[in-house]
């Protein structure tokens, strides 16, 4: 594996970087919604009696009465710190496969920069440097960006369920409504 990472050039390590920052995102965004995801399906007068971290300033601004604005913004707040990230995996499930072009690009001048110097006398063995580096890196890029898309797109659903699952128990503590 690492010959084939050397083998694709410089840009290799951005595309590296790529990988282990949408790694750590994902896995990070996926915990964090799995434990309030747990936290907020439970039954209304459970979320009342025992509380919820990730609930808390939005029951405690309808226990104060606030109007409906006041409690949107508040919601709007907590799902702005859930959504923290997200933008971060999107640019690089954007990103990598471009820095993955790139690569081909590099790869494709210096396989072109070998025959312009070796004249009608072209060695294929010296081609293959610059062809390696064009697919291997083509390659990477897609093989980050891919499955960051994916999860981005998991996560944002995620978040999606999580924002009307707010909106369902902001509604049921306004009616008052009990399980």
């Amino acid at each position: 594996m690492l010959e084939y990472f050397l083998k694709g050039g410089p840009i290799m390590w951005p595309i590296l970087l790529c990988s282990v920052a949408a790694l750590a995102i994902t896995i990070n965004k996926a915990w964090q919604y799995f434990r309030v995801r747990r936290d907020i399906v439970r039954p209304l007068q459970d979320i009342r009696d025992r509380g919820s971290i990730f609930l808390a300033p939005l029951l405690t601004a309808v226990q104060q009465g606030l109007d409906d604005r006041q409690i949107s913004l508040v919601g709007s707040r907590e799902l702005s710190n859930l959504e923290t990230g997200l933008g971060s995996l999107n640019l690089i499930a954007v990103i990598a496969p471009l820095l993955g072009l790139t690569g081909t690009v590099t790869g494709m001048i210096k396989a072109f920069q070998v025959i312009a110097a070796m004249g009608t006398n072209v060695d294929p063995a010296l081609l293959a440097a610059g062809i390696w580096e064009a697919l291997i890196t083509t390659a990477a890029g897609l093989f980050v960006g891919i499955p960051t898309h994916v999860a981005a797109h998991y996560l944002d659903r995620s978040l999606d369920e999580v924002a009307l699952r707010m909106k369902e128990i902001t509604l049921e503590l306004r009616e008052g409504g009990h399980d």
